[in-house]
């Protein structure tokens, strides 16, 4: 009778790896197509058959004859799973977790040992294994998809501790992974071994690569290119992807930047251009690399190349039915060099360094195709301007306003400083709340003043371009009566007052009111009205006292009424000021306010100010 049950028991086991085998290639057949509807077809019914004969096969008690298959179709399963979601779930824990109770089960571990952990799970079905070496192939081929869920999720203490266990070492050489890695060594596949989707040693490559590779980039992010390096080329000698090595060479080119080696840096970034289609990452870090070098052609040259690439979908090849070095890599962090961002993204880096580098007509146009591709979708909320790689709706309205006025389009400008009032107009009346919500740093939109009150500014400046002098007045008081309006209170102590957008704010509103009063100062000059003039130079003084240009007009005002002594006494304090030490500016200003203020900042302020001194008397001259 115990023949007939051993027998029989053959006969299903027979049964069940030749439909594992049968599985298996299918699912290979299924990756060799090139039609992907009937790829993805062949592909989820070989996970639908693995399924059922999983469950088929833990339906029975478990028995050491059959785990070595049973183990096989776990990982087989998971593989394919994981592969065809691109990427791990909680499931396929589960499924490790019940493959390794299994394994337990045989030897009659139940009980206590079932409510552990995985990680205790694994040190028990490790240990087991010593008495069942059957199943120690088939035990660290599951031991790899763990390592690979677990790096996923970047548990890497826990990913540690299960190398050690599998290279049966308490070395306490757990702080360095790749070494593990490179040290865990998985059995040799059996030739006459049920058939797999992937072995432990095709794990150990990928885990190898993809560990190798996230180490690399998070030196490279927290500045530490000279570490960076080492890592990253080992994933550029092991079994890398091309996809991963464009990522790879285009991380080396911008560790070689950030280290003085431009022309090795420059190497790599072909080289990633020649591996593949993914070119958004190496442009831009080109772009990075010529403005490092001063070559600004070249480098808007990089940056419009950069629009045009992502304007291209991305076709990536179709993924294997294997765990990838890919599904094991974190999506680009907004620090990392390999995060390249969206096409309006590139085309407001584009259209901004324009700016920056005065091809004021080139900005201009730039800036227009930025707006007619942000607005060409549902309307953007208004929001705050966001982490690196772009600001938010309202400035990019302002930087085109500002470099319309650059290239001479006043009344481009003006057409495009009502579409923003009009747009921005529903929020006039909650201005004062807006700001103080501003100064706490508690709300959504604490821009808003500024945006308001800069566009009037703008609008004032491209009538003066148009040569309205009433109106521009008019404007430059518009701007200044908002302002002023949400003048907020003196900060109090304590975290809330302190917080780092509320002061970006105070920053950039204490420079608009500097640059409303100048620019509406100099109108008044033009007019022959120096004693208003003077009254905001020296309300500018008084509002802003760092702004070294309102002093140097005050200083010229004073002048030209012949109030000498009180010219000669602010002269004095701006030589103090020059000689003094220099504040750091901690908070850098929106570009469109930059780019005003460099408008209204005197070209020939030296001369005057050496002309001054040398009118003093010598006794002054000291």
């Amino acid at each position: 009778m115990s023949r007939q049950t051993t027998s029989v028991g053959s006969s299903c086991l027979d049964l069940w790896r030749e439909k594992n085998d049968r599985l298996v290639r299918q699912a290979k057949v299924a990756q060799n197509s090139d039609l992907t509807l009937r790829r993805r077809q062949l592909a989820q019914d070989a996970l639908e058959g693995l399924r059922g004969l999983l469950h088929s096969l833990q339906g029975l008690p478990a028995a050491v004859p059959v785990l070595p298959l049973e183990l096989t179709v776990i990982c087989n399963f998971i593989i394919l799973r994981a592969s065809l979601a691109q990427g791990f779930t909680e499931d396929q824990a589960q499924d490790i977790q019940r493959g390794l109770e299994r394994v337990l089960e045989t030897q009659e571990q139940r009980g206590p040992r079932l409510e552990q952990g995985l990680r205790e799970l694994w040190d028990s079905a490790l240990r087991a294994s010593c008495l069942l070496p059957e199943l120690l192939s088939a035990l660290h081929r599951l031991a790899g998809l763990q390592a690979a869920l677990w790096l996923s999720a970047d548990r890497l203490g826990d990913l540690a501790l299960l190398l050690e266990t599998l290279n049966d070492s308490q070395s306490g050489a757990s702080e360095d992974l790749l070494l593990l890695l490179k040290t865990w060594s998985p059995p040799a596949e059996e030739l006459d071994a049920p058939l797999t989707l992937q072995d432990a040693q095709g794990l150990k490559d990928v885990l190898l690569t993809a560990f190798a590779y996230r180490r690399g980039l998070q030196e490279l992010i927290t500045g530490n290119p000279d570490k960076a390096l080492s890592s990253l080329h080992e994933v550029a000698a092991g079994l890398c992807p091309r996809p991963v090595l464009v990522q790879v060479y285009t991380a080396l080119g911008s560790c070689h930047r950030k280290m003085g080696n431009p022309q090795r840096a420059l190497l790599y970034l072909v080289a990633a251009l020649k591996e593949g289609s993914a070119w958004g990452p190496p442009l831009l870090e080109a772009s990075r690399l010529y403005q490092q070098l001063g070559d600004t052609p070249a480098e808007l040259e990089s940056l419009e190349l950069l629009v045009e690439a992502l304007n291209v979908p991305y076709s990536s090849k179709a993924p294997q039915f294997l765990i990838e070095v890919e599904l094991l890599l974190p999506p680009p962090d907004l620090a990392s060099p390999l995060h390249c961002g969206t096409q309006s993204q590139a085309k407001h880096i584009l259209a901004s360094r324009c700016l920056q580098t005065g091809r004021a007509e080139d900005a201009a146009e730039h800036y227009l195709d930025l707006l007619a591709l942000l607005l060409d979708s549902s309307e953007p909320r208004f929001s705050p301007p966001p982490s690196p790689p772009g600001p938010c709706m309202p400035e990019v309205f302002l930087e085109a306003a500002v470099a319309l006025i650059q290239a001479g389009r006043a009344q481009d400008a003006l057409t495009l400083c009502e579409e923003l009032l009009s747009r921005t107009s529903s929020l006039l009346p909650k201005m004062s709340w807006l700001w103080e919500d501003a100064r706490k740093g508690t709300k959504e939109l604490p821009y808003c003043p500024l945006w308001v009150s800069a566009t009037h500014l703008l609008q004032g400046q491209a009538w003066v371009q148009l040569g309205d002098q009433k109106v521009a007045i008019s404007e430059f008081s518009r701007c200044l009566e908002l302002l002023f309006r949400t003048t907020p209170e003196e900060k109090e102590q304590g975290a809330a007052s302190n917080c780092e957008q509320g002061c970006k704010s105070d920053v950039a509103l204490q420079q608009l009111r500097a640059a409303a009063l100048i620019s509406r100062g100099l109108e008044w000059v033009a007019s022959g009205q120096d004693t208003k003039a003077l009254q905001d130079f020296l309300l500018g003084v008084q509002m802003c006292p760092g702004n070294g240009d309102t002093y140097f007009h005050l200083l010229q005002t004073l002048k030209r009424l012949d109030r000498r002594d009180e010219a000669t006494a602010l002269w004095w304090r701006l030589e103090a000021q020059t000689k003094g030490p220099q504040e750091d500016a901690t908070w850098s200003l929106p570009l469109y306010l930059e780019s005003y203020l460099s408008w209204i900042r005197p070209s020939d302020r030296d001369a005057f100010l050496e002309e001054f001194r040398t009118s003093l008397p010598k006794s002054c001259d000291l």
